[in-house]
């Protein structure tokens, strides 16, 4: 009986390591696995935002070609689109969510700018492209209204107790949510010299 006796604290302090380690691997795989689908998500957003890259040169081109266009404009198009290219090859996520608000509001002006300029709407290449570009912003929408969810999810989880303690020990920080650039409830003013 005096053996069991002083076995038992041994064993007692065994258990709370082997549940401590369950928990430690068990959190620890979670975080992974929340990590891993933001970035599964991110690369979705990313394939949306290639597919609307390699739209916008056709409609520049259709643009330039259909009338004497703001050179501004365009020039803001395809500097936002390289720094997307560049914050990609970087694999920057965060900077490719700045280079896609740049794009997204120099967009926005280029498509403006266009609508004072019936000729080029007229154009069955201008309206083909513009419905392609249409169904790409739904994608590129839902991609990253999911890629938001899944950073929501994760950093909840990095954030929450106990779990933040695994992900301080392990170097799991926060991620960026995709936002809306600044003033974007604004339209953009656009003037045409006539």
């Amino acid at each position: 009986m005096n053996k069991r006796k002083s076995l038992t604290p041994y064993l007692l302090v065994v258990a709370i390591v082997l549940v401590l380690a369950l928990w430690l691997g068990g959190t620890y795989n979670g975080l992974v696995q929340k990590d891993s689908l933001v970035q599964t998500r991110f690369a979705d957003v990313e394939a949306q935002y290639q597919r609307r890259f390699d739209l916008i040169p056709n409609v520049v081109s259709t643009v330039e070609g259909s009338a004497a266009f703001e050179q501004d404009t365009l020039q803001a198009v395809t500097e936002a689109r390289s720094a997307w290219a560049r914050a990609g090859a970087a694999r920057d996520m965060d900077g490719q969510v700045a280079a896609a608000g740049v794009f997204d509001s120099a967009l926005t002006r280029l498509l403006v700018t266009v609508e004072a300029y019936p000729v080029i709407q007229s154009t069955q290449a201008f309206r083909d492209l513009m419905t392609e570009l249409e169904g790409t912003e739904n994608r590129i929408a839902v991609a990253r209204r999911d890629y938001n969810q899944a950073v929501n999810t994760y950093n909840v989880a990095v954030r929450r107790v106990p779990s933040n303690i695994v992900a301080a020990l392990f170097g799991f920080d926060a991620h960026e949510f995709f936002a809306a650039v600044e003033n974007a409830e604004a339209a953009p003013s656009v003037e045409f010299e006539l």
